[in-house]
């Protein structure tokens, strides 16, 4: 995520921190390498010459130049003026008075609006809401049954018609559903094309008149850069949104759309879409996301994910078996597949401040995880419990069961045997070791 765009700007910034004396003409010379590779990311032009003239009029003010660390002020003006650009406050979804909150998705085809109505819905679920989904899209049989197999694997309900061929119909028809179902959030997943049309704005504006939604979301793929920013502005303009959704940001290298979108449609990011996965979505938090821009880290969003992910209880529970040295193959395991939920190791990672720059060049790679699952889920039980059963033939079934080697199997059993003991001399000092990741 904005990896390009973050590298140029911590080297241009780089420069500026270690310097204990400023002139103007320092920060004109860093300010243009910022415009420039602001406009290579893809950033609106407009957007760019704005953000530099907001950072140069707080830059050249005097008490920045006289100060004992002008470089780091000037940084720091840097993050509040990215800061504002996305957005400022996080942008949350505004609830209903009187149950359900309806949430209409508009948006282009192909912008992944049917698996963001699914990530929205789970994510209203996961707290405690009850969340209904509206299969609104009646050109195309396959997004309704899309959203059907999601609504499945989600557990959450899904109103849709084969046969329909009105979408305000199905959609005034979901509402009065919902109410006597006591569902409070009602999510409705609209027709896209390939491009801005006529019939489609006429078509979304019909919807949006007849069950008068509280929220208008336009989900864009942050990857189309300033077409996305285009095809929002004309939604906007034509139908009215109240926020944006960014899917596939964890694609997106250079960040133009994210960097441009607010400033241009006037309306805040409320979603980002982080990776395939339903629960790869997070909300959008301006002051955080500058952060990782400038390769500062987002240890917020790293805490929330482990809270999510790691119950209180079974962190007691395994660190009593880890010190105990009754922790198995099995219960790495476990912890593996928590980690994977909470996104891709590299996305993690580059939460901590200060990884970025360690992880540069390395190859940071989940399959290795993937591959170590595999292995002890080749173990029986009993080898799973204990390591010292593992001879050589155990170890040959295993990799063959595993689709690795006997060495990848002898890897792992090390690396285990490392964490354990690593763990008991935590007991014994009260310090924290350093421990070896599998797969790392």
């Amino acid at each position: 995520m904005f990896s390009s765009l973050s590298d140029r700007l911590e080297s241009i910034l780089k420069k500026l921190k270690g310097r204990g004396f400023l002139k103007e003409e320092d920060i004109d010379a860093a300010m243009k390498e910022v415009r420039i590779a602001l406009l290579e990311a893809d950033v609106n032009f407009k957007v760019v010459k704005g953000f530099i003239s907001g950072i140069k009029e707080r830059a050249i003010d005097s008490e920045v130049l006289e100060s004992l660390t002008p470089g780091q002020q000037v940084v720091k003006i840097v993050l509040s003026e990215l800061t504002k650009l996305l957005g400022g406050e996080s942008g949350k979804i505004k609830l209903a008075a009187n149950p359900p909150t309806i949430i209409m998705l508009t948006g282009l085809q192909g912008s992944g609006k049917t698996t963001t109505a699914a990530k929205i819905a789970a994510a209203f679920k996961k707290d405690g809401r009850r969340p209904m989904m509206v299969a609104a899209d009646l050109q195309r049989p396959a997004a309704i049954q899309q959203l059907i197999t999601l609504g499945e694997q989600t557990g959450i309900p899904v109103h849709y018609s084969m046969d329909s061929k009105d979408p305000v119909a199905v959609c005034s028809e979901a509402v009065s559903i919902s109410k006597k179902d006591g569902r409070d959030i009602l999510i409705l997943d609209t027709a896209g094309r390939l491009h801005v049309d006529e019939e489609l704005m006429g078509q979304l504006r019909s919807v949006k008149d007849a069950v008068s939604p509280h929220e208008v979301l336009f989900v864009a793929d942050a990857m189309t850069g300033q077409d996305a920013v285009n095809s929002a502005t004309a939604f906007n303009e034509q139908i009215g949104i109240d926020g944006v959704v960014l899917t596939k940001m964890d694609g997106d290298a250079r960040g133009g759309a994210a960097l441009s979108i607010r400033s241009v449609t006037g309306k805040p990011i409320k979603y980002m879409g982080t990776g395939e996965k339903i629960e790869m979505l997070e909300q959008f938090h301006p002051d955080r996301v500058a952060n990782r821009i400038l390769g500062m880290g987002d240890v917020m969003s790293l805490i929330e994910k482990a809270e999510e992910s790691f119950d209180a209880e079974e962190a007691l529970s395994l660190q009593d078996k880890m010190t105990g040295g009754g922790f198995t193959f099995e219960d790495l395991r476990d912890q593996l597949k928590k980690i994977r939920s909470m996104g891709s190791l590299e996305s993690l990672l580059g939460m901590i401040p200060g990884m970025s720059k360690q992880l540069k060049g390395a190859q940071v790679d989940d399959r290795e995880l993937i591959k170590v699952e595999a292995i002890i889920n080749s173990m029986t039980p009993r080898e799973r419990a204990s390591a010292k059963l593992l001879n050589g033939s155990r170890k040959r079934r295993i990799a063959l069961g595993s689709g690795t080697t006997p060495a990848d199997v002898n890897r792992l059993i090390k690396q285990h045997k490392q964490m354990k003991k690593m763990m008991k001399t935590f007991q014994k000092k009260g310090k924290m070791p350093q421990m070896p990741f599998p797969g790392m």
